[in-house]
């Protein structure tokens, strides 16, 4: 009997192997940039350290910024521990409704925590509340795709106009100062926004306000406010519309590049023309704050960054889970998962997913909040 228990588990960690290497090739079109070899990916796995988690499933919702993140870790620590994890990326609005109601684990937010959330998040939590613990660091690439054009410049004023339809054609002044040596048509200019909520355009529209007051006066948040355009559900349906649309232009993460959609570079001030990268996105993250009270890691990021080097439309998603009062049931896998993915190796994943691994400093603390998650 012994034999054959153990074999049904070799049997469960094997399919739990093969979906965690379904589910990184279900990116399709996203390049994730994983240059790590099988054998390497095992060894990682194996380092893996499961704790008291045992098999099972954790449900998670929540930003489709990290999702090829935590498909990536998901394969991981699936493979080592038994565990799924069933995370649906259905936009950090809906990962934090759930949450405060009580049907998550755990959720996933580009946005830290509003007081009223975390207020709702108390009537769950028994004894604690809902807090905010980076983990995930990346540029919110602007992509294009222009017929002719290879290479774009845009600033920030000009952008807010493109998003706010104050700027309808590709050949308009404002874009050919920023291009003088760019054959820009005669095209119209499909701009597109996210139609859920999302952290994704919270961070965008916060960036927008920080470096373009004057040219974009709407108070932000995670439903877009401006007028006109056209609207897709989550990063990957945003990229997929300007895959597909000549003259479009959109706002995701770089992991949602793909063939056929070119990344802006952005004026900033400082001298040349920024473009999103791990690297560049790992610049301006490094002079963020960490303003979050207790054990509540929430930062603030300099939207208005003029460092060089420093892409300035960077987001930090959020783990948000309860301080105290987990569901028991839940508990042991959800700190296990949080602790792989705050680990060094869990980190180390990133760049090669075009993602920017948090700085040290800040890492460091979330691993502490995470061991005394109760």
């Amino acid at each position: 009997m012994k034999l054959q228990r153990m074999n049904r588990r070799a049997l469960a960690l094997g399919a739990l192997a093969v979906s965690g290497a379904l589910a990184l090739t279900a990116c399709g079109s996203d390049d994730t940039g994983s240059g790590s070899s099988d054998a390497s990916a095992s060894a990682k796995a194996g380092s893996i350290d499961c704790g008291d988690a045992k098999s099972g499933q954790l449900l998670s919702d929540g930003s489709s910024a990290q999702k090829n993140a935590i498909d990536a870790w998901v394969a991981q620590f699936s493979q080592a521990c038994g565990v799924q994890i069933n995370y649906k990326a259905g936009g950090s609005g809906a990962g934090v409704t759930s949450f405060t109601q009580g049907q998550l684990a755990f959720a996933g937010s580009d946005s830290a925590l509003k007081p009223e959330e975390v207020t709702a998040s108390k009537k769950i939590c028994s004894g604690g509340q809902g807090i905010d613990l980076p983990m995930v660091g990346g540029p919110i690439a602007v992509g294009f795709n222009v017929s002719g054009v290879d290479n774009l410049v845009l600033d920030a004023p000009t952008l807010a106009k493109i998003f706010d339809s104050k700027i309808t054609k590709w050949n308009d002044p404002a874009i050919k100062k920023l291009n003088p040596s760019a054959k820009l048509p005669d095209l119209k200019i499909q701009a597109f926004h996210r139609s859920d909520e999302s952290g994704t355009t919270d961070n965008f529209t916060k960036y927008l306000k920080a470096a373009a007051p004057g040219n974009w006066k709407y108070s932000g948040g995670k439903a877009w406010q401006a007028q006109g355009g056209q609207a897709a559900a989550q990063s990957s349906g945003v990229a997929a519309q300007v895959k597909q649309t000549n003259g479009a232009i959109g706002y995701f993460e770089l992991s949602y590049l793909g063939d056929g959609v070119k990344p802006v570079s952005i004026d900033t001030g400082a001298g040349s023309p920024v473009a999103p990268s791990s690297d560049s996105a790992t610049k301006a993250i490094a002079d963020a704050k960490v303003v979050g009270t207790g054990k509540d890691l929430s930062l603030q990021l300099n939207y208005n960054t003029k460092a060089a080097g420093a892409y300035p439309i960077t987001l930090v998603t959020y783990e948000i889970v309860c301080d105290k009062g987990n569901k028991s049931s839940t508990l042991p896998a959800t700190k296990s998962f949080l602790k792989y993915i705050a680990s060094e190796d869990g980190q180390g994943l990133l760049p090669g997913l075009k993602y920017a691994p948090i700085p040290a400093d800040i890492i460091a603390k979330v691993r502490t909040t995470i061991d005394g998650l109760s």
